[in-house]
């Protein structure tokens, strides 16, 4: 009886957890001046990039992992410091179309991963700064 009850509150802990990890994707994915980007670090080479959600501010760039319940991004970068150093085709096998984009703020070096129109709205975004 105690094993039972002790599993379906795991259970019922679980499905909130997947629930509310949805819910939070699709909130995040549904605002305007958001797109999918991965993010990793330039060093060390290979690093693995980390899939997320970034959405445009009025000033900042606002990144959030994919898989997190966190309400607040993983990481922000100001407009005004936020640099494009190079972009370069990402061999992905099922996905032709992205970039890997490296950047620079705050003089530390990073690489984001996304499609071609969202790297379009970046370089415009930024521009227009």
């Amino acid at each position: 009886m105690i094993v039972a009850v002790a599993f379906g509150l795991v259970l019922i802990a679980l499905v909130a957890v997947l629930v509310l990890g949805a819910s939070r994707l699709t909130t995040l994915s549904g605002r305007v001046g958001s797109f999918v980007c991965g993010a990793r670090p330039v060093e060390p080479v290979g690093a693995i990039v980390v899939a997320g959600i970034a959405q445009y501010g009025a000033g900042r760039l606002d990144w959030w992992r994919a898989w997190s319940l966190s309400p607040r991004p993983a990481r922000s970068w100001r407009r005004s410091e936020l640099e494009l150093i190079a972009r370069s085709p990402l061999v992905v096998p099922g996905r032709p179309d992205l970039y890997l984009v490296r950047c620079r703020y705050q003089q530390v070096d990073f690489a984001l991963t996304m499609s071609p129109e969202a790297y379009a709205g970046l370089t415009s975004w930024l521009e227009a700064s």
